[in-house]
């Protein structure tokens, strides 16, 4: 896929193996990886991090192979629903990073140039959200209001 500020390529990433069942090697049950979703988003975890936790220390590949559902699916179910996607929050929280890094180094061009870039990427995020009706039709991006949101921790 090409890149969209610099005219080139990019590299090609890694690909999952085709599958449509969990491996025979799994040993939990749908319901069972379930409960370990909902139990690490009640410690905290964002969705890509329980993913990562559940592969890493439980030995679950893939959570939409044992369950049929995704991550953010299970937890919405389950009374957790997030206000934001998190691809959005994530990079609200490196804009807010990048303005206070800004501050202290006022002349720092190159970083304003890659504030410009996250912000045009937050913008074009937040009017695909608010077409498929993930946040609400009158949401705004700003400054201000991303650092109350980081800072509130989601």
């Amino acid at each position: 896929m090409a890149r969209i500020y610099a005219h080139k390529k990019g590299k090609s990433g890694s690909k999952k193996p085709f599958r449509t069942s969990s491996p025979a090697w799994v040993v939990y049950t749908p319901g069972e990886v379930k409960q370990l979703v909902v139990k690490l988003a009640k410690d905290g975890h964002t969705p890509a991090m329980i993913g990562t936790m559940l592969r890493d220390s439980y030995g679950i590949p893939s959570v939409k192979l044992s369950t049929k559902k995704r991550v953010v699916d299970i937890l919405d179910e389950s009374g957790f629903p997030s206000e934001l996607p998190q691809d959005l929050f994530d990079l609200m929280k490196r804009a807010v990073n990048l303005r206070h890094h800004l501050e202290t180094n006022r002349m720092d061009k190159h970083s304003r140039r890659g504030l410009q870039q996250i912000e045009m990427k937050i913008l074009r995020l937040v009017k695909y959200y608010r077409a498929s009706g993930k946040i609400p039709a009158n949401w705004k991006y700003s400054p201000s209001t991303a650092k109350i949101i980081v800072s509130g921790g989601k």
